[in-house]
């Protein structure tokens, strides 16, 4: 399954595990295809640059994994969506790519995209949503 992984979850499941780092973990673990865009990795850089600040001591795994989704992660050239459709121009970027990618899922905590579900067929989960519903075994 392609999805779409908004950078809040990215960057929580970095630098502190949990449900989005089980998110992550579906990725390298080949369960899911993560989607991004040339301006989506930019964002996950500069934001995890600033956590690294923040958190020194969990950063060494952010430069590796970002290293590892500009390598093996699908990279599509998302056109900017045409009129703005969350009330976060920013979070348009990540909608853009799920159109321009086909995948039918972004995996966000972030309330202006969760109020988007649905849009264009896109459905946009929690990080528990996405795992409950994708990620449970039998």
């Amino acid at each position: 399954m392609k999805i779409v992984v908004d950078t809040n979850v990215l960057m929580s499941g970095i630098f502190f595990g949990g449900v989005p780092g089980r998110v992550i973990e579906a990725w390298v673990n080949g369960k899911v295809t993560v989607v991004l865009s040339p301006v989506i990795l930019e964002e996950y850089h500069r934001v995890g640059r600033v956590l690294g600040g923040r958190y020194p001591e969990r950063a060494a795994a952010l430069t590796p994994l970002l290293a590892l989704l500009t390598m093996n992660a699908t990279i599509v050239n998302a056109v900017p969506l045409a009129q703005g459709v969350s009330a976060d121009p920013a979070d348009d970027m990540f909608l853009a790519a799920a159109v321009e990618s086909g995948a039918p899922a972004i995996v966000s905590g972030d309330a202006h995209l969760l109020e988007l579900s649905g849009w264009s067929g896109i459905s946009v989960l929690t990080p528990r949503q996405f795992v409950d519903r994708h990620l449970r075994v039998g």
